[in-house]
C-alpha cells in the first residue's frame, strides 16, 4: 500500500525571515485546554458545600447552658478548663457549623459578652450551644 506522503517526506519545515520559529513551550501553549467559563468550577463547588442551620435551643438546653455558665463564672478565678460547643456562621452563604473549644477561660467580657480563653479565644454567648466544665484529674 503507497504513503500518500512519500512526496513530502523528505522536505524541511518552511523557514521565513520574518517570522522565527515558536519556541516549544509557545506552540504547547497553542494545544493547553481552553476553560471558557472561568470560575464555574470553584462555583459549583460552593454551591456542593453543606453547612449545618442554627439548632433552636430548647427551654431545657436554654437553663443547661445558663447553668453551666454561671456555675463557670463562680469558678473563674481557679481558670477551669472547659469544653464549649458553639456555632460558627459561614462567611459565604446561609448556615455555618458546629465547633468545640476545649481550653482555660481567662475572663468573661460583660461589655461584648464573650468568653475570652487564654489564647485569646473570644466565643460570644449568644453562639453557645453548651458549655461543660471539665474536671481536673
Amino acid at each position: 500500500m503507497p504513503d500518500n506522503y512519500d512526496g513530502i517526506k523528505h522536505l524541511s519545515r518552511p523557514q521565513y525571515d520574518d517570522f522565527p520559529p515558536m519556541s516549544m513551550s509557545d506552540r504547547a501553549a497553542q494545544f493547553s485546554p481552553f476553560a471558557a467559563l472561568v470560575g464555574y468550577d470553584a462555583a459549583v463547588d460552593e454551591t456542593a458545600r453543606l453547612t449545618d442551620s442554627r439548632a433552636e435551643l430548647t427551654e431545657d438546653e436554654i437553663e443547661a447552658l445558663n447553668a453551666g455558665l454561671n456555675r463557670l463564672l463562680d469558678m473563674l478565678g481557679e481558670q477551669p478548663e472547659v469544653r464549649v460547643t458553639y456555632f460558627i456562621p459561614d462567611e459565604r452563604k446561609s448556615g455555618g457549623r458546629y465547633a468545640d473549644k476545649v481550653g482555660t477561660v481567662r475572663i468573661y467580657d460583660s461589655y461584648f459578652n464573650e468568653l475570652v480563653f487564654t489564647d485569646d479565644v473570644r466565643i460570644a454567648v449568644a453562639d453557645m450551644y453548651a458549655v461543660e466544665i471539665l474536671e481536673k484529674n
